[in-house]
């Protein structure tokens, strides 16, 4: 048996050699095919993890409170000026703290962006005004140096921890720690180094005058020293008119003890706010459900994808098929031959199925091939990140040899029930 397959095949391999041409035109549908699924796939997988990554950072156990500027409130208008008072304060981080349960850590913060200055030269940087205990909550690893402490609060002292993409721009090849920072006309202490965070998207900020370009990175200092720099109130002028606004927090980040809790925390602290504002000037920020919508997402975005991908490869079927069929009608001498010297109809069968498996199988391995590569190309030309996955290659793979298989079984059954005598007559 084994023997008769290994002849079957050898056959249905030596019949595409002598056509060559027409075999490699055949097998290029199956190629691309193969080639956009695994493409795609990467693509799809490389933008979804990207966004994971982004969400993950901000930490599935957190929740995180931010200040939102209400509408204006014309009441408050008075000789010209606006002073309008909104977002969170340190009350709402005290109640958090005291009352709700399953509460770990409650992080407040103040953000400001401002240009940074070290001898000659300037970057802009993103500052934040936190506690000694940020990086329990957040993903901040410390590399040298230590992160700012109680007594740094109590003190009130002008330390600062920069991360690595300021310590890049700022510092050049200097060693940043113990030297100081210049920072709206005051010096800072540079006494820790950590990793490169970056300002999160969506993150409130006062951005003063002369504060502007590119934010270079993150700067983290005592809140007591934050609060008694630059206080609760900044201005601005818009036509003519001096606004002046109030808020005593940008950001709170809680941490919850368990993720099953999350949710129903999340239910509690939007009873509390509203319970003690009367506006709506904050905005909860669950992770937990931005990963979980971002899973979603992920799943939709691959069947779309692979469905569109998948076309291809029907496409090269039918190709395929058209062709198997017109080899058929060539060669209806050779199998009424065939059949007279006793070959039955499941040799025929497996003698033009192994040709269109060797065709789908060959152009199946092409197309993982050049897929590998254009992933690569993607990511390096066009900055994209791409993740090949081994569920994909083997899905593409697959995919083609079920399409061999599917296309190829109507050209062998109808050669295998050809008539033997009509076939003999055949020119």
């Amino acid at each position: 048996m084994l023997l008769r397959l290994r002849r079957t095949v050898k056959l249905g391999a030596k019949s595409l050699w002598m056509h060559r041409l027409r075999s490699t035109l055949t097998a290029l549908g199956i190629v691309f095919g193969v080639c956009s699924v695994v493409a795609m796939l990467a693509i799809g997988e490389g933008a979804s993890q990207e966004a994971q990554e982004q969400i993950a950072r901000l930490g599935s156990r957190n929740i995180i409170l931010r200040s939102v500027k209400p509408a204006e409130n014309q009441a408050a208008r008075s000789n010209g000026n606006t002073v309008q008072s909104y977002g969170l304060t340190y009350a709402d981080a005290e109640r958090m703290r005291l009352t709700i349960p399953h509460i770990e850590e409650v992080i407040p913060k103040r953000l400001v962006t401002l240009q940074t200055i070290y001898r000659n030269r300037t970057v802009t940087a993103q500052l934040v005004g936190t506690v000694p205990w940020y990086a329990d909550v957040h993903p901040t690893h410390l590399l040298r140096g230590r992160f700012f402490a109680p007594i740094d609060m109590e003190h009130q002292h002008t330390v600062a921890v920069v991360d690595q993409q300021v310590v890049e721009q700022l510092f050049a090849v200097d060693d940043p720690l113990g030297k100081d920072i210049k920072i709206a006309g005051k010096y800072y202490t540079v006494i820790g180094l950590v990793t490169a965070s970056g300002p999160r998207p969506g993150a409130q900020r006062i951005a003063p005058a002369g504060a502007g370009g590119g934010v270079a990175g993150n700067i983290y200092i005592p809140l007591t020293a934050f609060s008694r720099s630059f206080g609760e109130m900044s201005t601005r002028f818009v036509g003519g008119t001096r606004q002046a606004e109030r808020v005593e927090l940008q950001e709170i980040t809680v941490k919850v003890d368990s993720t099953e809790a999350v949710l129903p925390t999340r239910d509690i602290l939007e009873a509390l706010l509203q319970r003690f504002h009367e506006k709506k000037d904050y905005q909860v920020v669950v992770p937990l459900e931005l990963l979980r919508q971002a899973a979603r997402t992920k799943r939709i975005f691959n069947i779309v994808l692979g469905s569109i991908a998948a076309i291809s490869l029907l496409v090269g079927g039918i190709g395929i098929m058209n062709i198997m069929l017109a080899t058929v009608s060539e060669r209806t001498r050779e199998i009424g031959i065939r059949r007279a010297l006793g070959a039955r109809r499941k040799d025929i069968i497996l003698q033009f199925l192994s040709e269109t498996l060797l065709l789908t199988l060959t152009g199946g391995l092409l197309g993982i091939a050049l897929g590998l590569i254009v992933p690569v190309l993607v990511t390096y030309f066009g900055k994209m990140p791409t993740v090949i996955t081994g569920q994909s290659l083997v899905m593409a793979f697959g995919i083609s040899a079920a399409v061999g298989i599917t296309f190829g079984l109507y050209p062998a059954y109808r050669a295998a029930h050809m008539d033997p005598i009509e076939s003999l007559r055949h020119e």
